[in-house]
């Protein structure tokens, strides 16, 4: 047992040499635009069109288009109290959302609505066993802090954060329709190699991850 964890150490060390990773040094902050609140498709319509997709474009999103995208994921729509687009239980607000390019991760910054430098180098490949994680342009990790919530029992802590993940991923779902992008919810993820990757503390659970860009 103790060869066999020894080699998968091994594996995720050389797969993170391969990507380049290193501290996030190499990395600017992005503060984002404001999101444009006025623009959007009926909600009936965007729940119509809403659907899966596993192909996607490589192209770059737009500033716009993350800005919108993120802030409709978890972002702060009642400025007064910081309460956010999507419920979270008694507002723990437990679910940090970074969001892995090709240039390097970053964490996203709902206060600031900015993303911080987190890892530099290209993790896509690693936020799940699919191949298109690979060359799609955004891949979005939730990662649930048990830090920031109660004294149950860790496994509820744990179903808790997932309900919450979802209705991060459904706001994603949405607004992806209303704006023409393609979009996936995935669990199929090697979650202790990306935990080792993103730098996680223990107390750090990634519950999904959604891949987004423009369709094929």
């Amino acid at each position: 047992m103790r060869q066999r964890a020894m080699c998968a150490f091994l594996m995720i060390v050389i797969a993170l040499t391969a990507a380049g990773v290193t501290d996030a040094q190499e990395l600017e902050t992005v503060t984002l635009p404001k999101p444009d609140l006025t623009g959007s498709v009926p909600l009936m319509r965007a729940l119509s069109e809403r659907q899966t997709s596993r192909e996607f474009d490589s192209r770059e999103l737009s500033a716009d288009i993350l800005s919108n995208l993120l802030w409709a994921a978890f972002g702060i729509n009642r400025p007064d109290s910081g309460r956010r687009t999507a419920p979270s239980a008694m507002n723990w607000q437990e679910t940090d959302i970074y969001v892995v390019t090709a240039k390097g991760t970053y964490l996203y910054d709902p206060k600031a609505h900015a993303l911080t430098p987190h890892v530099s180098g290209d993790l896509r490949a690693l936020t799940g066993q699919q191949g298109f994680v690979g060359t799609a342009p955004i891949n979005l990790v939730y990662v649930a802090d048990l830090s920031k919530m109660g004294s149950a029992p860790e496994a509820h802590l744990e179903n808790i954060a997932f309900a919450d993940t979802g209705f991060i991923g459904q706001n994603v779902y949405l607004y992806c329709a209303s704006a023409g992008l393609a979009t996936v919810v995935r669990g199929l993820i090697d979650k202790p190699a990306l935990a080792e990757a993103l730098k996680l503390r223990p107390e750090q659970r990634i519950t999904l991850a959604q891949t987004i860009g423009y369709p094929k």
